[in-house]
């Protein structure tokens, strides 16, 4: 189709095609005609039609001609609406129909769109720009505003209504989707009644193609209460993921069973007429829409937006239920998450030596990924299994049990002071935390290797003392960048826990292991029982720590495969780092050189938390709707409870919010053995 210069203007375009009768089925005059009149004052347009019978009966007639013999059902029933059951499958076809179209039918309405509707988004907004009467007048002037009530429309509509049904039916029966729902087991299957009724619909208008729905008609409250039936089999079952779990299969069946029921309930509000007026209005509704769902039809963004969102709103929940352990109330709590924290800080510093020590080790850049790799991860898991802590691990958990609060009770001044008095308690906890991990892993650091100065007689901190300083001075390294590199990996250690967590609970593993014959014949009931509660509790921990070690200990090795300069910088490992720099330079360094570093350990600690937090705050955020302007009056009162309470943020003193703030996030953190 060619293209059309910016001069050619509506009266032309009508003057070549339509000054005589046209019978031709061609579209180039027709995508001409749209684009014409997109450049000129709409009224203009009207009045030519008004002044000018000829034309207007002739372009009827060409309307006519085109339209006839091309079925919409196609814009209804696959425009915006998935084609895939899977999201990886959809998003490539969707990719590959933005680059290159599909080759369509020709005779259908959707190849008609397609080829005249260049813009669809800027098409359906010019529709939605215009007066109301002159679209109405229009629409009568070519005998077009009352299509609706056609018998080959409404024959259309209603083929559409059962394809979609059809469709949705036989995605719902299937068992993995029906367990999501177990509320329905006892009841009639909404998708086989709304089926039922669609086809009976279907028979009547066989036998009288003049038949008119109207809103109180029998069969139209059926049907809408059908599919209202079937919207709420959808939202039992997103509800019942955070007790089932969820894959992403399912996930993308019950998006794409919503969207055909959606549809469903759309189309049959275009077959309601109550009035004469109603007959124009559904007429340039089924217009609109058809463009509206074309305009959709490849949208990327809202792919990613509706596939991701379901399980990132799991992948938060669960970290949420692991984030409320990091949240310390009373003094007591406090101090056990200091000991916690140093007991961390005992592990990370004997694991800054030993990656130094690897690094003396000869062998190719490989073989260094791999041992970093794995000290870091041993070192992770066991910090996690001995029920010690790492400060960083931290913010991505409660991100998600802050968001998850908010979400759940709203934004409202009741509450604002209370949810205020909890965010600095959670500070508080992140405080302490970065505390007792550096605390402890200079001195441990320190310890180790001055004990093997006096075991070898050697200082083996020497020849990396320079690199190791140098690494702590933000203007002399990449320290900040390197940070928020350690706290992306923090943020992606968080998913990955989450998700773990829930397929664990989507496909039933602690029920599999308590009840695999096997291992009951076996080691006995009481060990695979045993077993099952272990896995259920520390499995999505494990795996996130391993592959946290893995990031960590693999970015600067494969950095520098491709000639990069990528690293990691941790608080806790940067403050035994800055003991084995002392060190090595027998603590003979000049006073910037040591407050530079001294300093840049902690700058190292805000960029790990912010990154992580921030990103785990996002995920959150996104995955419950919720976006910052809904919390911007929280954030001031956060920030009205600092000035007024600032030594709180750090230290656990006593307030008679204390109750209250524990409540605010008691009644909306479920624990994982509540819901099951």
């Amino acid at each position: 189709m060619k293209f059309f210069t910016s001069s050619t203007n509506f009266e032309s375009v009508l003057k070549k095609y339509f000054s005589f009768k046209n019978e031709t089925r061609s579209l180039e005059p027709f995508a001409e005609f749209i684009e014409s009149i997109k450049r000129s004052d709409f009224t203009d347009v009207l009045n030519f039609f008004r002044s000018n019978p000829g034309y207007t009966e002739n372009f009827k007639l060409y309307l006519q001609n085109i339209f006839d013999g091309r079925p919409f059902n196609l814009s209804l029933t696959e425009a915006n609406i998935l084609s895939e059951n899977a999201f990886f499958p959809e998003l490539k076809k969707r990719i590959l129909n933005k680059i290159l179209p599909p080759v369509e039918n020709e005779n259908t309405v959707w190849y008609m769109i397609d080829n005249v509707s260049l813009r669809p988004n800027k098409d359906l907004k010019y529709l939605h720009n215009l007066p109301e009467n002159e679209v109405n007048e229009f629409l009568t002037l070519l005998g077009i505003a009352d299509f609706i009530t056609s018998p080959a429309v409404k024959k259309e509509l209603i083929f559409s209504m059962n394809i979609l049904s059809w469709r949705a039916t036989g995605m719902a029966m299937e068992v993995e989707v029906v367990r999501m729902a177990p509320e329905y087991r006892n009841f009639d299957n909404p998708f086989l009644a709304l089926q039922n009724e669609l086809e009976a619909l279907a028979e009547e208008l066989e036998k009288n193609p003049y038949l008119q729905l109207h809103s109180k008609d029998s069969r139209y409250k059926q049907i809408k209460i059908y599919a209202e039936h079937c919207q709420e089999f959808v939202n039992i079952a997103f509800k019942n993921s955070a007790k089932y779990g969820i894959s992403g299969k399912i996930n993308q069946s019950l998006l794409k069973i919503r969207q055909q029921t959606e549809r469903i309930y759309e189309i049959v509000q275009l077959l309601v007429i109550d009035t004469e007026e109603d007959i124009i209005i559904k007429s340039k509704q089924l217009i609109f829409n058809i463009v509206r769902y074309k305009s959709h039809k490849n949208n990327i963004a809202d792919l990613i937006n509706d596939s991701t969102r379901l399980i990132s709103h799991l992948i938060t929940n669960h970290t949420a239920e692991t984030g409320t352990h990091y949240i310390t109330s009373t003094r007591k709590e406090y101090m056990t998450m200091f000991y916690k924290a140093s007991g961390g800080g005992i592990i990370v510093g004997a694991l800054c030596v030993l990656k130094m020590l690897y690094g003396y080790i000869p062998g190719s850049d490989f073989s260094h990924a791999f041992l970093y790799s794995m000290n870091y991860a041993m070192g992770f898991v066991m910090i996690y299994l001995m029920g010690f802590t790492l400060a960083t691990k931290q913010p991505a958990m409660t991100a998600a049990t802050m968001t998850k609060v908010l979400a759940e009770e709203g934004n409202n001044k009741r509450n604002n002071t209370e949810f205020a008095h909890l965010v600095s308690k959670l500070f508080r906890s992140q405080f302490i935390a970065f505390v007792g991990n550096v605390l402890l892993s200079f001195p441990i650091a320190l310890a180790i290797i001055y004990g093997l100065d006096v075991f070898f007689s050697q200082n083996l901190a020497v020849e990396r003392s320079d690199k190791l300083l140098m690494d702590l001075d933000p203007f002399k390294s990449k320290a900040i960048l390197h940070a928020s590199i350690a706290g992306f990996y923090l943020f992606i250690s968080g998913i990955i826990s989450g998700n773990i967590g829930n397929n664990s609970v989507f496909y039933q593993i602690p029920e599999r292991i308590a009840k695999n014959l096997p291992i009951r014949n076996f080691l006995g009931k009481k060990f695979a029982k045993g077993l099952s509660k272990y896995y259920a509790k520390n499995w999505p921990g494990i795996v996130s720590n391993f592959w946290f070690g893995v990031f960590l200990g693999a970015t600067a090795p494969v950095g520098l495969f491709f000639g990069l300069d990528l690293d990691i910088r941790h608080i806790t490992f940067a403050a035994g780092n800055f003991a084995l720099g002392l060190y090595g330079k027998d603590f003979s360094i000049d006073s910037y050189t040591f407050w530079i570093s001294f300093f840049t350990v902690f700058l190292i600690g805000f960029f790990n938390f912010l990154v992580s937090f921030s990103l785990s705050m996002f995920l959150a955020f996104r995955s419950r709707k919720m976006n910052f302007g809904q919390v911007s009056e929280i954030y001031k009162e956060i920030f009205r409870y600092f000035r007024k309470h600032p030594f709180k943020f750090f230290f656990p003193l006593s307030s008679g919010l204390d109750k209250k703030a524990d409540d605010l996030m008691n009644s909306t953190i479920s624990t994982k053995s509540e819901d099951h």
